[in-house]
């Protein structure tokens, strides 16, 4: 299939995991790509692409800040000369724990990670996609309903919220707007890790007790593969999904998150 042949889209989260993910498959799709990180490393992800004859732009901000997201808007605007869609990818877990024993600072650092990114990349880019009559597709997570994660749970119930209220907002002007929640996903080691503090003994065991509620409410009882997240990704990104908006697909084994 080329069902992004010509089209651009940007990408967040693009160095690594799914969003890295997205971007090769979306090359194969034939799309123009602005791949957006924080870490240097997606600077090696587009010159890997660019070898194979894509069309793509690497650039580096942080996107917990409005100036960070409203920057690679404004660049890849103008390095491509139009804006179709966009991936917000940004979030993730950075503690799991009782919600008890959650400092107010890493409360405050998991909504920052898991909320502020979409939040400022999808009003940055409202401008661009209005133009071109584009897309969102922001990717959110299952883990509303988990354990030992309220403060991201908040921050992506947040995201779900935002894809709702957006679409309702953006569909006179012909943008959709659009989520995936996965669950649990097998996905290579973390370049940059979320969390580079080592975990105690009691940090390893509400882990694993968030790892076996993720399996226990999936109806397949396993972690999805990085594929499996990508395709509904593209498939809401593309054509294909042109009369869905302002919906959140779970991507979780039957875990309706």
């Amino acid at each position: 299939m080329k069902r992004f042949t010509d089209s651009v889209m940007l990408v967040t989260g693009a160095a690594q995991g799914i969003g890295l993910r997205v971007a090769e498959r979306a090359a194969e799709e034939g799309a123009r790509l602005a791949l957006v990180d924080r870490a240097d490393h997606v600077h090696q992800v587009a010159q890997e692409l660019a070898a194979k004859g894509v069309d793509v732009l690497a650039l580096t901000a942080d996107l917990e800040t409005w100036e960070g997201a409203e920057d690679v808007m404004t660049r890849a605007r103008q390095h491509f000369g139009r804006l179709d869609v966009v991936i917000n990818n940004v979030g993730g877990t950075i503690w799991a724990k009782p919600y008890g024993h959650y400092e107010p600072s890493q409360i405050e650092a998991e909504v920052r990670r898991s909320l502020f990114p979409t939040l400022w990349c999808c009003r940055a880019a409202l401008p661009h996609l209005i133009e071109s009559r584009g897309n969102i597709v922001n990717v959110s997570s299952v883990a509303t309903r988990g354990v030992n994660r309220v403060p991201y749970a908040s921050a992506k119930g947040g995201v779900n919220a935002l894809t709702v209220t957006l679409a309702i907002e953006m569909a006179e002007h012909g943008v959709r707007v659009n989520a995936t929640a996965p669950g649990g996903t097998e996905a290579p080691p973390r370049l940059t890790p979320r969390n580079s503090e080592a975990q105690s003994e009691q940090e390893k065991r509400w882990y694993q007790q968030l790892i076996d509620q993720t399996n226990d409410s999936s109806l397949m009882h396993r972690y999805g593969t990085l594929d499996e997240q990508v395709g509904p990704i593209l498939f809401l990104a593309s054509d294909d999904a042109s009369y869905i908006t302002g919906t959140v697909v779970p991507v979780a084994g039957g875990d309706p998150g």
